[in-house]
């Protein structure tokens, strides 16, 4: 486990105009999400269709990102874009900082799980680096987040292997719930009334024809539930 009370390492400074914004954030943070731990190379549209924003908009923001001293990403048009080392860190300080909010509320303050992402995207930007290693002290710096998420620690690793969706699985095969999207509060809603979280193990019984369904037993017990396609695809597993 990584040693999340280590001092970072020297960085490069970032000039303001390069990260002075919660919006500059965001689309940092939604480049390392789209591109996976390959870092792949991610296309104006994903980013777009991510943010729920125009084409057009990103293309301007990220020729900004690609001039800014120094670049936050490495951006070449009709060929996608990358994130730049300092984006990269900037994102996984974002990140980290979410994520960390997140525990915290969930832990300390009692929010449900349903609640704490909206509230980390309004904080994350402003706390300070004194405040996020307060908090993550006295949560005995966790590897995860309430909804499995990893939190990149301050030398920028993240814990954990890539997991696969539960819609991937086979029938009959089972798993262990290993996260699920934050995205959508009445999903997390849902799932908190069928008993599904991370570490719940979950066997994929039937794919039933209709409607993309799917159909799985929680746990030991003889309960079934019936997900969706999309609610099956937010929902990540590990493999036993």
């Amino acid at each position: 486990m990584a040693n999340t009370l280590a001092k970072p390492l020297p960085e490069a400074k970032v000039t303001a105009s390069a990260t002075g914004s919660e919006a500059v954030d965001d689309y940092l943070k939604a480049i390392f999400q789209l591109s996976g731990r390959e870092e792949r190379q991610v296309s104006s549209t994903e980013i777009a269709a991510h943010l729920a924003i125009t084409a057009a908009s990103v293309t301007n923001m990220l020729q900004k990102l690609a001039a800014s001293q120094p670049p936050m990403v490495v951006y070449e048009k009709h060929y996608g874009v990358r994130l730049s080392k300092a984006g990269k860190k900037r994102a996984l300080e974002i990140i980290r900082h979410h994520r960390l909010i997140e525990t915290f509320l969930h832990r300390i303050l009692d929010y449900p799980w349903d609640e704490v992402h909206q509230e980390a995207e309004r904080l994350e930007h402003f706390i300070s680096e004194r405040f996020e290693e307060r908090i993550a002290a006295k949560l005995g710096n966790p590897e995860f987040d309430p909804h499995g998420h990893a939190i990149p620690a301050l030398d920028g690793s993240l814990p954990g292997p890539e997991h696969q969706a539960l819609s991937q699985l086979r029938p009959g095969q089972t798993a262990k719930v290993a996260s699920v999207s934050d995205k959508d509060p009445e999903m997390l809603r849902y799932l908190a009334t069928q008993g599904i979280r991370p570490g719940i193990p979950l066997t994929l019984t039937e794919r039933l024809p209709f409607q993309g369904a799917y159909q799985i037993r929680i746990g030991r017990s003889p309960k079934l539930a019936l997900l969706s396609e999309p609610l099956a695809n937010a929902i990540s597993v590990e493999v036993k």
